[in-house]
């Protein structure tokens, strides 16, 4: 019986997807990875700093924002909520990584990241970052930054996630 090698992109989108499975948002399970070369330097998931409730236990801490987008040729406002209890995946793994292991590195994150992960990302060090779900409210913002700066940012189409991992749950 002869088994098919994952390429490296699927193997670290899987354990992006496996670390996802350690979050307990009740809205959204992400994960991210750090990569340089084909070596795996750290792993991260989003939720509540460590010692304090996160949202299973206490409640999301829902917050609304307001952004002026043009929208058929018109300003709009657009209505945001986030949550504010949850660390994002992308900051814990800076948090967690060391700056000499970040430059010119890949992050691969299970979703595309926020405008602020985009904006801490950017200043990381890293050289590229790998998504697979898009994150449609920061999209174009996004986008425009990460090619400002000069990074490599692209979405794994046709990527399918590992059984068991978060994947399932997403709303």
């Amino acid at each position: 019986m002869t088994t098919i090698r994952k390429d490296w992109d699927t193997y670290f989108m899987d354990i992006a997807y496996m670390a996802s499975t350690r979050s307990r948002c009740p809205r959204r399970h992400v994960g991210a990875v750090l990569v340089q070369g084909k070596k795996l330097l750290g792993s991260a998931y989003n939720g509540a700093p460590m010692g304090v409730a996160d949202c299973t236990e206490a409640g999301c801490m829902l917050v609304e924002e307001y952004e002026a987008r043009l929208v058929d040729g018109r300003e709009e406002l657009v209505k945001k909520q986030r949550c504010i209890r949850t660390i994002h995946a992308e900051q814990n793994l800076i948090l967690f990584t060391d700056r000499r292991d970040r430059e010119g590195s890949t992050v691969y994150v299970t979703d595309q990241p926020c405008w602020t992960c985009a904006n801490m990302l950017a200043n990381s060090g890293i050289a590229e970052i790998v998504f697979h779900r898009p994150y449609p409210k920061d999209n174009e913002k996004v986008q425009r930054l990460l090619m400002e700066r000069g990074l490599v940012f692209r979405c794994l189409e046709g990527y399918e996630p590992p059984a068991g991992s978060a994947e399932a749950v997403q709303n």
